[in-house]
C-alpha cells in the first residue's frame, strides 16, 4: 500500500468505533427517513433495507436518538451512497428517485427493479447496486 493510500485508509471512519456510531447514527437515520420518503418506500421496505424489524424501524422514526450496530451502519452507508450516486447521475429528482423502481435489463438485475434486488435482504445486494452506480459514474467519489 502506498503512503497516500495508507493515509486515506487511516482517515476513513471506523464504524466499529461505538462512540463514532453513537454520534452519527441519529443524523444518518434522519437522512435515511428523508430518502425513504423521496423513494416512496413503505416502512416494511425501509426497515428491510436496514436489516431491522419494522417495529424497531417505526420506533426509530419516533425517537431516532439511537446507536446503530455495525451491520446497520454498513447498510446505511451503502444506501446513502446509492442515493448520492443517483443524484449525480440523474439530476432530475423524479428520475433519480424513480430509478430504483424501474425494471432494469442489466444482467445484475435480470429484469427486476433495483429495489427488488436490494430487498432480497443480503447486504451484498445493496453493494451490487452501489458498485453498479459507481461504475456508471466512472468511479468512486
Amino acid at each position: 500500500m502506498t503512503s497516500a493510500a495508507a493515509a486515506q485508509h487511516d482517515a476513513r471512519a471506523d464504524i466499529h468505533d461505538a462512540e463514532l456510531r453513537r454520534r452519527i447514527s441519529p443524523g444518518a437515520l434522519r437522512s435515511w427517513f428523508g430518502i425513504a420518503r423521496q423513494w416512496a418506500l413503505t416502512d416494511v421496505q425501509a426497515a428491510r433495507l436496514l436489516g431491522t424489524p419494522v417495529s424497531t424501524y417505526r420506533r426509530w422514526k419516533r425517537a431516532p436518538d439511537i446507536t446503530l450496530d455495525v451491520g446497520q451502519m454498513e447498510r446505511l452507508s451503502l444506501l446513502l451512497g446509492i442515493y448520492k450516486s443517483l443524484e449525480m447521475l440523474l439530476p432530475r429528482a423524479d428520475a433519480a428517485d424513480g430509478w430504483i423502481k424501474q425494471p432494469n435489463r442489466n444482467a445484475l438485475f435480470g429484469g427486476q427493479t433495483p429495489l427488488e434486488r436490494m430487498l432480497a435482504g443480503h447486504i451484498e445486494d445493496l453493494a451490487v447496486v452501489r458498485r453498479h452506480l459507481d461504475a456508471e459514474r466512472g468511479g468512486w467519489a
